[in-house]
């Protein structure tokens, strides 16, 4: 995708996001090797059990759920047990920024409440509330920051999603070649 990274604040939760590339069947958090490399890079805890790479996927999928619809019940739910289930009562830290205290140190669960920490913090108010989304395409997902003024972005990469959501309402309106002829 062609789009510029979120900010530093959040470019966290976005790579974690985009460990998997829908489109392309790729995914970093399925493979020991592959998610201890990304933790790895990213300065998290490796976490390579089966076990943990399937909280690994659970957590980006309930993150990216949220992303793609905040007003879902749902999904606001399935972020809020995220949250309970790997951080304890958040803290204030002296620099007066926000904290997720540890509800346990499993390796798995440190690595997910360090991707929470930057959403809670930084991506669900202020400047940076709806600006990191999800492709509204549902086979692709591609988390990006929409960085249009008026944050209505809707595709990761309009060349690609775009140009196919387009070809298709195109041919569903009747358009081309869905009506048969050459």
């Amino acid at each position: 995708m062609r789009r510029n990274p979120a900010p530093a604040e959040l470019e966290l939760v976005e790579a974690f996001c985009n460990t998997a590339t829908l489109l392309h069947g790729e995914d970093d958090l399925v493979r020991p090797e592959s998610a201890a490399g990304w933790l790895r890079a990213h300065g998290l805890p490796e976490a390579s059990a089966p076990a943990d790479l399937a909280m690994l996927v659970q957590a980006r999928e309930t993150v990216r759920a949220f992303l793609v619809d905040r007003t879902s019940a749902e999904a606001v739910d399935g972020l809020n047990r995220l949250i309970a289930s790997v951080a304890g009562p958040p803290a204030v830290r002296l620099d007066g920024s926000l904290a997720l205290r540890p509800a346990t140190d499993d390796p798995a669960a440190e690595a997910v409440r360090a991707v929470l920490e930057p959403l809670v913090r930084d991506g669900l108010s202020g400047r940076h509330a709806t600006r990191l989304k999800a492709c509204a395409a549902p086979d692709c997902r591609w988390v990006f920051y929409d960085r249009a003024p008026a944050s209505n972005g809707t595709w990761c990469d309009m060349d690609v999603c775009g140009a196919r959501h387009k070809m298709r309402a195109y041919r569903a309106r009747g358009g081309g070649a869905a009506r048969g002829t050459t």
